[in-house]
């Protein structure tokens, strides 16, 4: 087995919240939790990328239920570190969900403004349940009142990156979920 080399970014972060072996630990645990739900049933998965990327590969890795898999690019973060209103939808689905068992996977929840619109766009294409499930649950940013079927962690208002987490799209490639330390984004003065 090759060894990984060393992510130089790794020394960015001030902290690690969330370590690659609980994180490794969690997808399985939700994996089991989606294969109960959905056994015996097909089941559309929906990732919201760039950020639930490898979130979702590791997921539908476990996963034992017959599924289709799409894409939707949506974002609420146009530039930097806070969500700047209403999301945009960027790239829409390929696939017909018309009838079908959807689960929509992203990265962080936070203020909720991109997941409740995009399940709202899910259900208007007449998909016959739509659920969700996130890496992350920031619940002190929520502005919208949004809850995940499915949650690996419950994290505080920091600001975190890695495992699919970025800031100005560098980070992503972090195995672990980390908190950034603020000279990394802070403005300079």
């Amino acid at each position: 087995m090759a060894l990984r080399k060393p992510i130089p970014e790794l020394k960015h972060l001030d902290h690690v919240l969330v370590s690659e072996t609980a994180i490794k630990r969690r997808v399985r645990e939700l994996a089991e939790q989606i294969n109960r739900a959905y056994r015996g049933k097909d089941l559309t998965v929906i990732a919201i990328v760039n950020g639930a990327l490898i979130f979702t590969a590791d997921l539908l890795r476990k996963l034992s239920t017959p599924l289709r898999l799409d894409c939707i690019r949506a974002s609420s973060y146009h530039t930097g570190m806070q969500a700047a209103g209403k999301p945009v939808i960027v790239d829409n689905l390929k696939l017909d969900i018309a009838g079908h068992h959807v689960l929509l996977v992203d990265d962080i929840l936070d203020t909720g403004n991109t997941l409740s619109a995009v399940r709202e766009l899910l259900v208007a294409k007449h998909a016959a349940s739509v659920k969700t499930c996130v890496l992350l649950d920031k619940k002190a940013r929520r502005i919208v009142p949004f809850e995940a079927e499915y949650v690996g962690f419950e994290i505080p208002n920091e600001f975190v990156v890695g495992y699919g987490l970025d800031f100005n799209e560098r980070y992503r490639n972090i195995p672990c979920i980390g908190v950034l330390k603020s000279k990394y984004y802070a403005p300079k003065l």
